[in-house]
């Protein structure tokens, strides 16, 4: 099972590479929660996107599922990706896959010396809970995560100091509209 999930993350990330032109805007669910996956984080790409190499392969970039943290030139981007360095970089974790995104990354929850990356960046305010999706994870994960939010929140904690934060999505959607 391993080694098939392993291929499809290769597959995928030599299809984003090669032919994202040519990709459907779709997300495959793996629905794959029993499975863990070894790797090494080799690099920070963002607060939510890291560079992990997966039992000697190329590495891939994988999305930390459930989260979404500032996009670059946001407010609190580097605090973010710094703050996930510091948890990750250079570190053994395990992979728990959820999804291939559109753009053929692995969404995965990240574990690192047995703290959770993404909840982690919560509970310093660096990063929202990621709506869209977190309602596809456990039922005890969904907690977990809201409750590490609405703690930093309410302690202004990272990014919860600014009175009014753009959540990503939003400040995306910003830019797109923006000339």
């Amino acid at each position: 099972m391993t080694t098939k999930l392993v291929a499809l993350f290769i597959l995928s990330s030599a299809l984003a590479v090669f032919g994202q032109d040519q990709l459907p805007a779709a997300t495959y669910a793996l629905v794959l929660d029993h499975v863990s996956i070894p790797g090494r984080i080799t690099g920070i790409v963002e607060g939510d996107t890291i560079k992990v190499r997966i039992l000697g392969k190329p590495q891939i970039k994988v999305r930390i599922a459930f989260i979404d943290a500032p996009e670059k030139g946001q407010a609190f981007d580097q605090r973010a990706k710094q703050a996930m360095s510091e948890l990750v970089f250079g570190k053994d974790v395990m992979l728990q896959p959820h999804t291939i995104d559109r753009s053929g990354r692995l969404v995965a929850r990240v574990l690192v010396d047995g703290q959770d990356a993404g909840l982690q960046l919560l509970k310093q305010g660096l990063c929202w809970v990621y709506e869209k999706s977190v309602n596809e994870a456990s039922t005890l994960v969904q907690a977990r995560y809201r409750n590490a939010q609405d703690a930093a929140q309410a302690q202004k904690a990272g990014l919860w100091q600014d009175p009014d934060p753009v959540p990503p999505w939003e400040w995306r959607g910003e830019k797109r509209v923006t000339p």
